[in-house]
């Protein structure tokens, strides 16, 4: 005999109190902390709880009675549905305000130690239109919204391109409009869209593993130059030929487009790093530039999705680095070598370590490109190549830079800094929260002394931060 499962209750006239790290709005309930999203700071609902723990509960607003006045109109179709740009309903200056909360916050309830005043955050120019990639699938299992299901209608087609729906993995939303990039994406992804339709071309059944077309991704330049990058699914001569329509007719209907590629993934995912790119018209690359500075980034490149504020991000990097042109500089997870090249004129050396070889190669042709010839690039994992043989053989670095993933760095590689003793780290983060744990394993040994947010995700909740350190 199944045991019934005790239906979740449903809270009436709450008041939501607070933002969450995470990005979800916060409410009091007792002693239980309930967690909603798409609601905004003094909004007074009714909840529906999905999920319940012993101290907290996630729910969803079922009905407003009073609308916040610090919300703003969402100004996209797909707020809501989509999973992106979830902070649409909060003005930016609202969303600067939570985002330097959330910065604040981790240091002092995780790190526990000493800081200097933390400075304002540093905004985005632009709110929208502001990335310089975008990935959209393609799924043969198009996600019907509650307003389309409510509406009893029929729907023949069922293939969508757009973003996937958080938790459900083979679930598509089919895109219209995206205000994350310049319009070119809603020409190219509608345009390829109609055509697939118009001559009856398979979207891809992930659980299958078949169906042609199966993802694309756009990046473009302040070069202006457009990349387009196609991943097809061809397990036949039928599905080749048909392959080859769709980049003429994108190279025919969409002249901007200089860079134009493709791959065939039959793999069980979307990831492209070994698989070869074929290029059908132009080069396989474009350019960004940076001050003087050219950044050659491929289909495999990693590049900062925010190009303006990115800028902004360096030369804060720069800046707290404080260099003479006299430092030995290690730029730890250097990427495509980006922070490397940006301060290298300003030092007499520049080490970058990366774990993706394409990226190192990647780095190592920026330094070409620009005529740097003061930087030395290493690919491998980081708590494997920084070690104390590492630098003994090139020498202690009077200035650490370190950009790690979400995840922080390795135990490892904090000891490795420790040994190596730079005057000053200067510790570049996604992730506030494995920031501070870092910066408390580091506390014996430095003092934070300045504190940078910079905002490179408008209409999310994620936040940079820059934090400056010096030898105690």
């Amino acid at each position: 005999m199944t045991r019934k499962k005790k239906a979740l209750p449903i809270l009436e006239n709450i008041t939501i109190t607070d933002v969450a790290a995470e990005g979800k709005a916060i409410a009091k309930v007792d002693n239980l902390v309930v967690f909603v999203p798409y609601a905004v700071p003094g909004d007074v609902v009714d909840l529906q709880v999905r999920r319940k723990k012993h101290s907290y509960a996630e729910a969803e607003v079922i009905k407003f009675h009073k609308y916040s006045d610090k919300r703003s109109e969402p100004f996209c179709k797909h707020f809501g549905v989509c999973g992106g740009c979830k902070w649409q309903c909060l003005p930016y200056t609202e969303q600067l305000h939570y985002k330097q909360k959330q910065v604040v916050d981790n240091l002092t309830r995780i790190g526990k130690i000493e800081l200097p005043e933390i400075m304002p955050i540093l905004g985005s120019v632009h709110q929208t239109h502001y990335r310089n990639k975008l990935e959209f699938g393609f799924s043969n299992k198009r996600w019907l919204t509650q307003q389309e299901i409510a509406s009893g209608a029929k729907f023949d087609v069922m293939d969508a391109v757009g973003f996937h729906i958080p938790g459900a993995f083979d679930k598509i939303l089919d895109i219209d409009i995206c205000h994350l990039m310049d319009d070119v994406n809603n020409s190219l992804r509608n345009g390829i869209r109609q055509y697939a339709l118009q001559h009856g071309l398979e979207f891809y059944d992930i659980r299958g593993g078949h169906g042609l077309l199966r993802n694309m991704m756009i990046r473009t330049s302040d070069t202006h130059e457009i990349m387009l990058l196609i991943q097809f699914c061809i397990k036949s001569s039928e599905e080749e030929q048909q392959a080859q329509g769709v980049l003429e007719y994108v190279h025919s209907n969409f002249p901007q487009v200089t860079s134009l590629l493709w791959v065939n993934n039959t793999k069980c995912n979307d990831t492209i790093g070994d698989l070869e790119v074929h290029t059908y018209f132009g080069t396989d690359f474009i350019y960004e530039t940076m001050e003087n500075l050219r950044f050659k980034v491929g289909p495999k490149s990693f590049y900062q999705t925010n190009t303006a504020q990115a800028y902004e991000l360096y030369k804060v990097a720069r800046n707290f680095a404080k260099l003479t042109g006299e430092e030995l500089v290690y730029d730890l997870y250097t990427g495509t070598g980006t922070i490397a090249n940006f301060v290298a004129h300003q030092a007499k050396k520049v080490i970058g370590i990366e774990y993706v070889p394409e990226a190192i190669e990647d780095a190592k042709v920026n330094s070409q490109i620009n005529g740097i010839d003061n930087t030395l690039f290493y690919a491998g994992d980081m708590k494997d190549i920084l070690n104390q043989d590492f630098i003994e053989t090139h020498g202690r670095p009077d200035v650490i830079i370190t950009d790690p993933p979400r995840a922080g760095m390795h135990n490892d590689v904090i000891n490795t800094i420790l040994f190596a003793a730079p005057e000053r780290i200067v510790y570049v983060s996604c992730n506030p929260a494995t920031q501070a744990r870092d910066l408390q394993s580091l506390d014996a040994a430095y003092r934070v002394v300045a504190v940078q947010p910079v905002d490179m995700f408008p209409q999310t909740h994620h936040v940079e931060n820059v934090v400056l350190l010096e030898r105690r």
